[in-house]
């Protein structure tokens, strides 16, 4: 029997990623729902001795003696961020992650990203891909899983702080979720990014007839039915992250953090319920980053990490999201209670939105067909 040792692989731009369905939301939200339920199940794997790490990063000094070394300016990352995932999916992959805030005053986007889709068996390349509609999607997807689970069917109305990608993404899967919304409250830092949203929302969203600008984050939240903070900046003292507070919140909000959020006493304590995309991510960070992590991690879910090394909460307040979807914990409960979601962003997720749009694209002849080899010359 003769091996057939050809490998080819299909190379995805950002067009052909469109072509294939990356911008699809509710069809993303039902990808993310599935790949909760495989990681409750614990048919993945990551980086990491715990195989739940993020990822693995380059880090800069802040003084090297080669001059040509760069600085670790805002938001300045190279990143790899692989994983494995069961279940119908079989495929691992890793997402190149380059990003620097200083690319805005060249026109690109913050972060530039790619993704290698792999075939488990061989390790072979299946798709080399544009990865910052993946990402983005499979990132603002989370919040839409939230929602489905812990925010009222009732929901009407959406706080949002940073209308950028993130806050487009997030707004997008709120809307597969919650049917019934229809008012959308925004705060800004730039009017480009406002007016960018603006233009984008009612396009895409004409059901929200009610759409208003707002100057505080207590604005933001306050009488909200579904709170998000999408908003960048710097990093490493809490107290200038934007916070939210227990008094600004009505009664069954539910509150999706995918950035940097600071929490009052009312919000860390145990009548708020405190919901992890991945406890195994959070506590695989914690034990990689310098303390307090709140610190150098600036989401809520390493706030509850500090609080829990320093005795101020015990671990079982954190419930997983993927154990909801699952079935094991409850949705939500009443009608009154506040919940809270962390989202951190797992790898795994690039790799179940990288797999639907890789066979998408295979299903569709999208993409340009490249040879690795028709055989090896070392084997």
């Amino acid at each position: 029997m003769t091996n057939n040792t050809r490998v080819d692989f299909i190379y995805l731009s950002e067009q052909d990623m469109i072509k294939a369905g990356v911008t699809d939301m509710p069809g993303c939200v039902d990808t993310m729902e599935e790949m909760f339920e495989l990681l409750h199940r614990g048919d993945y794997r990551m980086a990491g001795p715990n195989s739940d790490s993020h990822g693995a990063m380059i880090t800069f000094p802040d003084e090297s003696p080669f001059p040509s070394m760069p600085k670790p300016t805002a938001d300045r990352r190279l990143m790899a961020m692989p994983a494995y995932l069961g279940g119908d999916f079989q495929t691992c992959g890793v997402k190149w992650y380059g990003s620097n805030i200083a690319n805005r005053e060249k026109g690109l986007p913050r972060s530039i990203l790619m993704f290698i889709l792999n075939d488990i068996d061989t390790g072979a390349p299946l798709a080399y891909m544009s990865a910052n509609l993946l990402s983005a999607y499979r990132t603002g997807a989370i919040p839409g899983v939230g929602a489905r689970y812990l925010a009222r069917k009732d929901s009407k109305v959406i706080g949002l702080l940073g209308p950028g990608v993130m806050g487009k993404t997030t707004v997008a899967s709120f809307m597969a979720a919650c049917p019934n919304l229809d008012t959308i409250k925004i705060k800004a830092r730039g009017q480009a990014s406002l007016d960018s949203f603006l233009t984008w929302v009612k396009a895409e969203y004409p059901q929200l007839i009610n759409i208003e600008i707002v100057d505080s984050v207590e604005a933001v939240a306050r009488d909200s039915d579904l709170v998000t903070y999408c908003n960048s900046g710097e990093v490493g003292d809490p107290s200038t992250y934007p916070i939210v507070k227990r008094e600004w919140l009505k009664p069954g909000a539910f509150l999706a953090m995918p950035a940097s959020c600071s929490l009052d006493e009312g919000m860390s304590g145990p009548g708020v319920r405190k919901v992890m995309d991945s406890i195994g991510l959070y506590e695989a960070w914690y034990e990689e980053v310098p303390k307090p992590s709140h610190h150098v991690i600036p989401l809520v879910g390493m706030r509850f990490m500090d609080m829990i090394a320093d005795g101020l909460m015990d671990k079982s307040e954190l419930e997983d999201l993927g154990a909801i979807v699952a079935g094991d914990t409850p949705a939500r409960k009443n009608e009154e209670e506040i919940i809270i979601l962390s989202v951190g962003g797992i790898p795994v997720e690039d790799v179940a939105w990288g797999t639907k749009i890789y066979r998408n694209a295979i299903a569709q002849n999208i993409g340009v067909k490249l040879n690795l080899w028709d055989e090896p010359v070392l084997k």
